[in-house]
């Protein structure tokens, strides 16, 4: 174990540039932090590029192999430093950012969650974490849509990011694919050509196309689904947060 005390070092110095998405992009890695994302990572064979902790007992508790993973004895500053949160755990892992986020597969059987200009982090947590529990096959972050290794993202997912299979793209090159393999797609909006979900009938395959917090989906996107659909409201409220509204429709149109 390499023992570091300095802000100054060269690694922390690394560590600290990928809290940005343009460090993170020309180094290939990210970093995750907290014992359960850390420990979700491990449980489902993320390689470990590295481990930092504030105190080598914990690597034992994560069952670390620090003769197989680089690991790295940290100050309580350095973790401030480099952590995204205001009170960091102690505990960081880094990862390389997985290759396969730009391509859209050639079999697209089974269930998507496509994000059009979701922004919110929170929401985006949400939305991936209730995906995980529905079974899901995979999540488009669209056009607009934060960065899948923003920070905020990374923990609002808590771990659920390595159960499922997560992609950004244009989500009318998806919408094409999917309709091409004969696979429903779904947009979100209230207009005369929409149906109650409850009109639909669940499905093994889908597209669901969820949309911006404030704008909803945009119309070309609205224009290129199969039906949109809506959610009846008994109440007076407008609208649903856009996570809450995602976790209805899946979990009636998974089967």
């Amino acid at each position: 174990m390499e023992k570091i005390t300095s802000n100054q070092n060269s690694k922390v110095k690394a560590w600290r540039k990928m809290q940005s998405k343009k460090g993170r992009l020309k180094a290939g890695e990210y970093i995750i932090e907290g014992w359960h994302i850390v420990g979700e990572a491990i449980s489902h064979h993320q390689k470990l590029l590295g481990v930092m902790v504030v105190d080598e007992a914990f690597l034992t508790k994560l069952a670390v192999d620090s003769t197989r993973v680089p690991t790295y004895l940290i100050t309580p500053e350095i973790a401030k430093h480099i952590s995204a949160t205001e009170t960091p755990q102690g505990v960081f892992a880094i990862l390389r950012t997985a290759d396969y986020h730009n391509t859209i597969p050639k079999n697209l059987a089974g269930s998507w969650l496509l994000l059009d200009n979701i922004q919110d982090p929170g929401n985006i947590g949400t939305m991936v974490r209730t995906a995980d529990a529905a079974g899901v096959s995979g999540i488009v972050f669209g056009n607009g849509s934060a960065d899948i290794y923003n920070p905020k993202v990374v923990r609002a997912m808590q771990g659920s990011q390595f159960h499922l299979k997560l992609f950004s793209g244009n989500i009318l090159d998806w919408l094409s694919k999917l309709k091409a393999q004969s696979i429903p797609t779904y947009g979100t909006e209230l207009n005369d050509q929409a149906v109650s979900y409850q009109e639909v009938k669940p499905t093994s395959s889908f597209g669901l196309v969820m949309g911006n917090e404030g704008n909803g989906v945009a119309p070309e996107i609205l224009a290129a689904v199969d039906q949109n659909l809506y959610i009846p409201m008994k109440g007076e409220a407008e609208s649903l947060n856009v996570a809450v509204a995602s976790g209805i429709l899946i979990f009636h149109l998974v089967q």
